[in-house]
């Protein structure tokens, strides 16, 4: 069960883990890597681009006759072996941007959840009575002292976007090295997996089907609830489509 802090960083209470994330996803590990994969890759531009022999410009003319020199026959000084000349199967302009069909998207990141739970990597912080402006203090309140913000687990901390206190949170936090702030819109499966720890205020955690999702009953309602809250964001490609 994931503990609850307040504004102070002392424990107030526990609340329930969601059914849908107490379930076993282990035999996802692949469903897992593609869509670590896909937000990885498809947000590259693929502009990297490379000329080949017959696109440098010269080298029209042979640049010694074939026979009676000593030397290599040559044919062009555009030719690979030569500086400034072509590249042989260089990159050229592509879109890296990979298909995921929605279930699976979906899956995968109901699994990045439950495995931040079952390794007891999910915190709440009550957020109605925040009020810190220092960021001394907000560490303290994360990592229990402003030393060990240094060398503490990375934390993610997720609100709802809009929510009272998303920007004092955001602004408090800016300048801790190991703490990164997102919102519930924006959340996806690598920033579930890379941080060793999350955050989550009182009203993200209610969008996970929280206490109040609980209350509508059912794991698969549990389910669509999360992940249309939280939403499974779109990536795309600054290239466009591909060739």
């Amino acid at each position: 069960m994931p503990n609850v802090i307040d504004a102070t960083g002392k424990i107030v209470r526990d609340v329930q883990t969601p059914a849908i994330f107490e379930q076993d996803y282990s035999a996802k590990s692949h469903t897992l890597f593609r869509a670590v994969y896909r937000e990885l890759a498809s947000p590259r531009a693929g502009t990297a681009s490379t000329k080949k022999r017959d696109e440098v410009a010269g080298g029209g003319r042979k640049p010694w006759r074939q026979k009676g020199t000593g030397r290599a026959r040559q044919g062009s000084i555009r030719s690979p072996q030569w500086r400034h000349g072509g590249v042989v199967f260089g990159p050229q302009p592509r879109s890296y941007v990979t298909d995921l069909n929605k279930k699976e998207r979906k899956l995968a990141f109901l699994a990045a959840l439950a495995d931040r739970f079952k390794n007891g990597a999910i915190t709440v912080l009550d957020a109605a009575g925040f009020s810190l402006t220092k960021t001394n203090d907000f560490a303290k309140l994360v990592f229990g002292s402003g030393k060990a913000a240094k060398t503490g687990p990375s934390t993610l901390i997720v609100t709802v976007k809009g929510e009272a206190n998303a920007d004092a949170i955001e602004r408090v936090a800016r300048n801790l090295r190991k703490v990164s702030v997102t919102d519930t819109g924006a959340l996806d499966v690598k920033d579930v997996l890379r941080f060793e720890r999350i955050i989550f205020t009182t009203s993200a955690y209610d969008a996970l089907g929280g206490p109040a999702g609980s209350a509508r009953g059912g794991a698969k309602r549990e389910a669509r609830s999360a992940v249309k809250t939280l939403g499974v964001p779109e990536v795309q490609s600054t290239l466009g489509e591909g060739k």
